[in-house]
């Protein structure tokens, strides 16, 4: 029988200590329900000593999220555990998260203090935690370095003080898989009131190994895994929740399930990229933009006979609608005869033949290929013209100042004008444009990226637009972000109308 691991979600707390990733109360609670509707086990909403921003934060997640316990980590210090529980008096389940440093490094540099003190320390701030709440979880700071031993002795001691949860930190990415796993096994095997409380793994990613590691743990005796949405946290970051959840689900030799909501994964992870403004990286596994994209002539060749031949997850598993055929340089025939084929053109080998060596020569000049340069590439004069041009452009903006966009577009030969307003210049923009675009469409994805540095510098603009289960993609370049923004909207709007 498969035992369940439970997923603790440290998003709104370890992942929101990045620098420039804080969310306000109104973004907390909207990451909050959507972690709920994912279906995680546990939200840790944040650390309330810390700040009243937090503390607030900490009571209106508790208010508006029934399922999921709600965990408020504080120090191993009266007065944190005291804030902690006032902050989760509304919560349906609450946890306090309280514990110490317990390797050398903490307990000599950080704490100026002895094995025996800090070993004391931690009991009492499980004791004093358990006067409020039933369920407490004591984190041993730093027990990837910590010896064994001795981790063994307070681990013993705080389950006895009262602890239902461990959790052994592996805080600065240090350990290898084998060395973590090999930690949460001896635990397992020599602190004798260990099946009172669950061993709980917290990993970092200093050296990319933050899943395997927890996965380590897992196998190991763990039953709680603590995570974030896209790995992000501390400096190289968490344990991604995606990562371990579709590595448990495929993988069907591991004993082990989640209560996760798959196909909920990938709106999670778009929430929070676009909450946080911390874009996520391409090649990302399971939720990068590459992450089910194709490029390689016989990677493409091979997935178009069978997707399993190179991809071992459905991307509809976890919430992406279709795998990508990208053409690049490097792509095949099948590739090529692929996209012409949904753009309505039927060849025969021969014509397919000719139409891929004019395709190479195109493909060495052009990074990646678009329908408009198929149509060119197929004769087709009719499209060599995109359906929509942005002929004028005009935007006010500022501090004080509401901003208005006036949009003029050029749409199958016909120009037209609209002028809205928006939370930003870009907003407004787009809203123009929506104005006067009959089809209906939703901006699924937009990411700015600068090509060099310096403020005249050239900003590159990615957008993904959705309409009636299509996804189209628009790219554009310009020293002016605003414009680049709306060239690269109409770029993908020209696909769809």
């Amino acid at each position: 029988m498969s035992d369940k691991i439970f997923i603790f979600d440290t998003t709104l707390r370890d992942g929101e200590q990045v620098p420039g990733c804080q969310l306000n109360t109104i973004e907390k609670i909207e990451v909050a329900r959507t972690l709920e509707a994912l279906g995680v086990d546990v939200i840790e909403a944040g650390f309330p000593v810390s700040s009243p921003g937090d503390f607030n934060s900490v009571v209106e997640i508790a208010k508006a999220v029934s399922n999921p316990i709600i965990c408020a980590l504080t120090r191993a210090v009266e007065k944190d555990i005291d804030v902690a529980a006032e902050a989760l008096k509304f919560a349906k389940r609450g946890r306090i998260h309280t514990g110490i440093g317990t390797s050398p490094y903490h307990i000599k540099s950080k704490l100026n203090s002895t094995p025996e003190e800090i070993l004391d320390r931690a009991v009492r701030a499980v004791k004093y935690a358990k006067r409020y709440v039933e369920d407490v979880e004591f984190y041993a700071e730093d027990a990837g370095r910590s010896d064994n031993e001795y981790l063994a002795r307070v681990v013993e001691a705080v389950i006895k003080a009262g602890a239902t949860v461990i959790n052994i930190p592996d805080t600065t990415g240090y350990c290898l898989p084998g060395e973590y796993g090999a930690k949460i096994k001896y635990l397992m095997e020599n602190v004798f009131n260990v099946h009172k409380a669950i061993l709980s793994t917290h990993c970092h990613n200093d050296l990319g190994m933050a899943t395997a590691n927890s996965l380590s743990g897992v196998i190991n005796g763990a039953r709680q895994v603590e995570v974030t949405i896209n790995g992000i946290g501390e400096r190289a970051g968490n344990t991604s929740l995606e990562e371990v959840v579709m590595a448990i689900k495929t993988h069907h030799a591991l004993p082990f399930y989640t209560d996760i909501k798959n196909k909920e994964i990938y709106a999670a992870s778009r929430l929070v990229s676009s909450l946080m403004n911390m874009p996520v990286q391409a090649n990302k596994a399971i939720v990068g933009r590459n992450a089910f994209a194709h490029s390689s002539g016989i990677h493409q060749d091979g997935f178009l006979k069978n997707r399993e031949n190179y991809e071992i997850i459905d991307p509809v598993d976890v919430g992406i609608k279709e795998s990508a055929i990208v053409l690049t340089a490097r792509s095949g025939r099948a590739a090529l005869n692929h996209h012409l084929s949904q753009m309505g053109y039927t060849l025969t080998k021969d014509q397919l033949d000719d139409a891929y060596n004019r395709f190479l020569v195109m493909a060495d000049q052009k990074k990646n290929l678009t329908e408009k340069d198929l149509s060119e590439l197929m004769g087709d004069a009719n499209d060599l013209q995109k359906s929509v041009e942005l002929e004028l452009l005009q935007v006010v903006s500022g501090k004080s100042t509401i901003p208005m966009a006036t949009v003029h577009l050029k749409i199958k030969g016909v120009s037209c004008a609209a002028t809205a307003e928006g939370n930003g210049p870009i907003d407004a923009c787009f809203n123009a444009v929506k104005k006067l675009i009959e089809q209906k469409f939703t901006l699924g994805e937009f990411l700015v990226q600068a090509l060099t540095r310096g403020s005249n510098d050239l900003g590159k603009v990615h957008v993904q637009v959705e309409h009636k289960g299509r996804t189209v993609y628009g790219f554009a370049a310009n020293v002016d972000i605003i414009t680049a923004s709306v060239e690269a909207l109409v770029d993908a709007l020209s696909k769809i109308v």
